[in-house]
């Protein structure tokens, strides 16, 4: 067995008294304990070891807590918020699609999934050290936009579009949708309408880019809320000029053929329904704009990685697409669905075409209102209330999201959502300030401020060894969210980090008569505080000093 293999079969123990690291000895003869105990006979440890021990088929590795002290708690003082920070990714380029909402219907709490395991996914990735592109690949064509036409030509109200455009638009489509089952016909006027759209006929044209520019604008004051960027808004329509240029290539590459008038890519040998590049009559579809923005983003920026952060209800949709791209010569690895479950209501799924829709600033809005009054109660002397409840707010949110596993649907519920008890960004946000408030009263009734010179041999208490083993694995947590595209592990690393200090600061007294331990503890309290900064900070979560 290679070394890379064999450092690839370590493990970290479930329960930490098992030791910091187990090697599974089961691939190394029939008995597994009698492996492991030979290894362990032969073995001599490095000084970082304190002991090994033998537990069933595992050899277990203890750490010695002064030097994971002095290593770990010394680089994140002198690395500050730099901590966690690698240089893996360097000279490497990532595009990450994200967000992606459709113009002319409202931000929904639908959104929000793509929007912050994308931005999370951004700042993870860009830690790591590649160079980042975030690509908000606005859905802003389409047959629905031929629908939207139609409807706004029937029944739509210019200063109502001025006054309320994402009201109007949404009302607007909805309506059409009930009449379409009163009239089929609409829906062959739609077709045409966004046919007119595609030959570039001026009125569909303009009334198009005024749904998008007025959409833009709504969009734009949610992601400032929420402290989201992007590099590139290209949406769908962008690539409108490149779609023949992107058939030809995969028709010379790959192959195409027709099917009932329509153009496809045959894959039932890969056992999928084909791709359909030109429909009948001769419009686009979501797969033809996904291919030609495909084809540009690898010659625009050479990748390492194109990810999609979409829900999972599209994976039938990608894996037709990254067939394709691999049948016309792209490396299949080039290529990543990040998929993830739905929000649902109770009772059922959201539906733009229904009207079912929470809007995500009415959610945002509501979590700042309530964090401002648990702020009043709790801390009604605090300055700066409302930024801190806005941070405190908005937080609540994106944790509620970041904390689940992304595959995993989530049923919508306001108590949960914006609960502030529990495993919750409040609760990190809250250690943080605790943090910072031990070091402050350090600073000012005891003129002590945190220094690396402290004696690290003093760290005997387990709740010590606990915290700094902790820290000591944030780095390695960073690469572990790039490895699976799970924010949720960042998430509970913290709440785990966050829960370990609380034990410490309850079982250990930082400011104490003893100045010793008062230095080297508050070296690990600013430790803890810089750490939850960094890793909130990744999740897309500001840490208040104070709350």
């Amino acid at each position: 067995m290679q070394a890379e293999e064999l450092a690839n079969q370590v493990v970290t123990p479930p329960d930490p008294r098992l030791g910091d690291y187990a090697f599974p000895c089961f691939r190394l003869g029939k008995n597994a304990k009698e492996e492991a105990e030979k290894i362990k006979a032969r073995l001599k440890l490095p000084d970082f070891l304190e002991k090994a021990e033998v537990a069933g088929p595992y050899l277990n590795f203890f750490l010695k807590n002064k030097v994971v002290a002095e290593e770990t708690l010394n680089a994140i003082y002198k690395e500050r918020k730099q901590y966690g920070r690698q240089n893996i990714g360097k000279g490497k380029k990532i595009v990450i699609e994200f967000s992606s909402p459709n113009i002319a219907k409202p931000f929904g709490i639908g959104h929000l999934r793509s929007t912050v395991i994308g931005s999370c996914l951004y700042k993870i990735y860009y830690a790591l050290g590649y160079d980042v592109f975030g690509v908000n690949h606005l859905g802003d064509w389409g047959t629905q936009f031929g629908k939207l036409i139609v409807a706004y030509k029937e029944w739509g109200s210019e200063q109502e579009l001025e006054n309320n455009p994402i009201q109007c638009l949404l009302q607007l489509y909805v309506k059409f949708h009930e009449e379409a089952k009163k009239n089929p016909g609409l829906e062959d006027q739609a077709r045409a309408e966004f046919k007119k759209l595609e030959d570039g006929n001026k009125e569909s044209i303009a009334l198009w880019e005024s749904f998008k520019e007025l959409s833009l604008k709504e969009f734009h004051r949610v992601y400032n809320i929420l402290d989201v960027k992007f590099d590139s808004f290209h949406g769908e329509g962008f690539y409108n000029n490149l779609l023949e240029s992107a058939i030809v290539h995969i028709d010379k590459k790959a192959g195409t053929k027709m099917s009932d008038g329509a153009l496809i890519v045959d894959l039932e040998k890969q056992g999928m329904p084909p791709l359909m590049l030109r429909k009948s009559d001769g419009a686009s579809t979501y797969h033809t704009r996904d291919v030609a923005a495909a084809l540009y983003r690898i010659k625009k920026y050479k990748p390492e990685k194109i990810i999609y952060v979409v829900g999972s209800e599209q994976k039938l949709h990608f894996q037709q697409l990254f067939k394709v791209m691999e049948l016309a010569g792209v490396d299949k690895n080039k290529f990543v669905h990040v998929d993830f479950g739905l929000f649902r209501f109770p009772d059922g799924k959201m539906s733009t075409r229904k009207g079912n829709v929470i809007f995500l600033e009415e959610v945002l809005n509501k979590a700042m209102e309530l964090a401002e009054r648990t702020v009043e109660e709790k801390n009604p002397s605090l300055q700066n209330k409302k930024e801190v409840a806005a941070v405190i707010g908005v937080g609540a949110v994106i944790f509620a999201d970041l904390s689940n596993d992304r595959i995993r649907d989530i049923e919508f519920d306001w108590d949960r959502m914006l609960s502030f008890e529990g495993e919750t960004a409040p609760y990190l946000q809250y250690a943080h300030a605790r943090a910072c408030s031990i070091l402050r009263r350090a600073l000012k009734e005891h003129n002590l401020d945190v220094s690396p010179h402290v004696n690290f041999e003093i760290i005997q208490l387990e709740e010590e060894a606990a915290v700094i083993k902790k820290l000591y694995n944030f780095p390695d947590v960073i690469i572990k969210v790039a490895q699976t595209y799970k924010p949720h592990l960042l998430a509970h690393y913290l709440i785990g980090l966050a829960q370990a200090f609380n034990e410490f600061y309850h079982k250990c007294p930082v400011l104490s008569e003893e100045k010793n331990h008062t230095k080297t503890r508050l070296l690990l309290v600013d430790g803890v505080r810089q750490v939850l900064e960094n890793g909130l900070n990744l999740l897309g979560i500001t840490a208040p000093e104070e709350m």
